[in-house]
């Protein structure tokens, strides 16, 4: 839950300063912002963490290496998608179905213990899934779809 802390302090920091700055409150600037600093700090961590990463991916799936730096790129552009305004809708749509199939992933992962900082399988397994990561993807999805589609 540390990386929603991101999400939460950025879209504060971002409604206070379009507040100060511009006179109004700017919530869907302020969310879209939240959630692209969110996902440039998870999509760097692709490339910081890889091969912790690439252990939580299905065994059936090859080329692990290549979606870990895949999957990291396509958060970064999600990142630049949310904060351009024409694209926004676009970016959520896609970035929802994101969130929904790494979900896959992440429930493999639990499933394997996988710590992704040690790259190893000391992780703390499904107490993890169900008390975080399950209240965090629908906290991420709710999150983009409120501000990326409904409010824009």
């Amino acid at each position: 839950m540390k990386l929603l802390t991101i999400l939460f302090v950025t879209f504060a920091l971002a409604l206070i300063g379009t507040k100060i700055f511009q006179g109004n409150w700017n919530l869907v600037f302020s969310g879209n912002l939240g959630m692209a600093v969110f996902m440039l700090f998870t999509g760097f961590a692709h490339f910081k963490f890889q091969k912790g990463m690439a252990l939580m991916i299905p065994e059936f799936i090859p080329a692990k290496m290549f979606w870990v730096y895949f999957t990291g790129l396509i958060e970064i552009a999600a990142a630049i998608g949310l904060m351009i305004p024409s694209i926004r809708e676009i970016t959520s749509i896609l970035l929802i179905i994101f969130f929904v199939l790494i979900f896959i992933a992440n429930i493999d992962s639990s499933r394997k213990k996988v710590n992704i900082f040690k790259a190893n399988y000391s992780g703390p397994g499904m107490a993890y899934l169900y008390k975080e990561r399950i209240p965090m993807q629908i906290i991420l999805i709710a999150w983009t779809w409120f501000f990326g589609i409904y409010l824009n």
